[in-house]
């Protein structure tokens, strides 16, 4: 007869894990929230500039951001009117065009950049953690 493990244990560390990563997500949206505030900019564009690493389409944004094209594209609406993006033809695809950061926006994506990695509640941790915690996460959504 095999032992089954204790559920109530099994149950309070769901419970811990699930509570700990919640007060962690929560930690790391003040953290974006208030980098926002400081460069003038909505939270979702501070996401959106974090993102734009290189040109790609609205739709490849909305997969990195975990949002709706359609939401996505009401954001780069916002950045392109405040100078920050421009959206070129797409060198392969007639049908998509390309999101590619003006010389205002390279310099705004820098600076918010910077921003995020200066105060990050991940820098309370030392960078093998860091990279630790990363490849933890990364078994737990794959």
């Amino acid at each position: 007869m095999t032992s089954r493990p204790d559920l109530s244990v099994d149950a309070q560390i769901d419970r811990d894990v699930c509570k700990l990563v919640h007060q962690f997500v929560q930690r790391l949206d003040v953290h974006v929230r208030r980098v926002a505030d400081e460069v003038g900019l909505t939270p979702t564009q501070v996401v959106a500039l974090r993102e734009l690493s290189e040109p790609i389409t609205a739709r490849e944004l909305a997969g990195r951001m975990f949002c709706e094209p359609s939401n996505a594209t009401f954001v780069l609406d916002r950045l392109e009117l405040q100078g920050l993006v421009q959206r070129l033809p797409h060198p392969t695809d007639r049908r998509a065009k390309r999101i590619v950061l003006t010389p205002d926006g390279e310099r705004c994506r820098a600076d918010v950049v910077a921003r995020l990695g200066t105060r990050s509640p991940l820098t309370a941790l030392a960078a093998d953690q860091q990279e630790a915690l990363r490849e933890l996460l990364r078994a737990l959504v794959q």
